[in-house]
């Protein structure tokens, strides 16, 4: 049976993105290695409905009850959640913005990690539903964040794995392009990531 690869897009660079080249990266050698693979891409650069009292009540409202506004609203987040289900692959192209993710990225979580959808509530703490998903992030920085001195500033990769965790997906490999805002390392920033992606083993 062929595997689905989905390639969310956080960046809004376009071609110009650092996040972008890395995350085409992983997926070429993800369809390398997999015959048949396809790929869906899910962009939510241009734009995403952020979580408001709107939205999240529309979420928590019975299906049966909802109007239709709410119905068009919560069937953007099924759709989104229902591509995330069929991944076998998860590919996360991640540009950091002040420390963190996209605020964009951020509402694509907020519509995906929805309780009693793909994670649930137990006696025993929450339990997430999205199984046998692989995840990779593609991860594009201005400066080093992987040193020491640095390293408490960047809450893109630790955010990320933990609220992937939470609904269930906990496989989660990282590759970075970093110094993209350094003059010394930038220009060689992308391929020297390139050049991991290709020499790992998925």
């Amino acid at each position: 049976m062929s595997k689905t690869i989905l390639k969310v897009v956080s960046s809004f660079r376009g071609d110009q993105s650092a996040s972008n080249a890395l995350a085409d990266a992983i997926v070429a050698k993800l369809l390398s290695e997999n015959e048949g693979a396809k790929v869906e891409v899910r962009d939510v650069s241009k734009g995403m409905a952020h979580l408001d009292a709107q939205l999240f009540t529309a979420f928590i409202t019975p299906e049966a009850d909802r109007t239709e506004d709410q119905k068009a609203a919560v069937a953007v987040s099924d759709a989104m959640i229902e591509e995330l289900f069929k991944a076998d692959y998860l590919v996360i192209g991640v540009p950091m913005y002040n420390f963190t993710i996209p605020s964009v990225l951020k509402s694509w979580l907020d519509h995906v990690a929805r309780a009693n959808v793909t994670f649930k509530y137990t006696e025993s703490g929450a339990v997430g539903l999205v199984e046998d998903t692989k995840a990779y992030l593609a991860i594009a920085t201005g400066g080093i964040y992987t040193d020491a001195a640095n390293a408490p500033y960047d809450f893109t990769e630790s955010y990320l794995k933990a609220t992937l965790a939470f609904i269930g997906v906990t496989d989660v490999e990282t590759f970075r392009a970093e110094g993209m805002a350094i003059p010394d390392l930038a220009e060689g920033a992308v391929d020297k990531a390139i050049k991991t992606v290709e020499a790992f083993s998925f």
